[in-house]
């Protein structure tokens, strides 16, 4: 039987990312451009899967009687993989928004190229 702290701390743990998740929606929502959208939602993931890892390690650790740290994985990989596809996405949408002759702020190797 699960020691009642350990289902108080795994119970808080994912309740914890429940609200980031909710949080990171509510701003998906509230946010009016592409650019601040894509901030909420990638940050509040991030968390909420840091907060879900930790309540599997604890809860499965407690359960083997052991430590149980291949949990930490999915979180890392996110914390990798998040920021790179945020990149991406705001560099295709400013490439979208050039192609179709909006004003953007000018690529960056052109600033460098026109100071020299």
């Amino acid at each position: 039987m699960m020691p009642l702290w350990v289902e108080v701390i795994v119970a808080a743990l994912l309740l914890l990312s429940s609200v980031f998740a909710l949080i990171g929606a509510i701003g998906l929502l509230r946010m009016k451009e592409f650019f601040q959208r894509m901030h909420p939602p990638a940050l509040a993931s991030t968390l909420g899967a840091w907060c879900v890892a930790l309540a599997s390690i604890i809860y499965f650790s407690v359960l083997k009687s052991g430590p149980v740290l291949h949990g930490w994985l999915i979180p890392i990989l996110l914390a990798i993989t998040v920021p790179v596809t945020t990149l991406l996405l705001a560099r295709t949408a400013l490439f979208r928004k050039r192609m179709a002759g909006n004003d953007v702020p000018t690529e960056v190797s052109s600033r460098t190229e026109k100071s020299r």
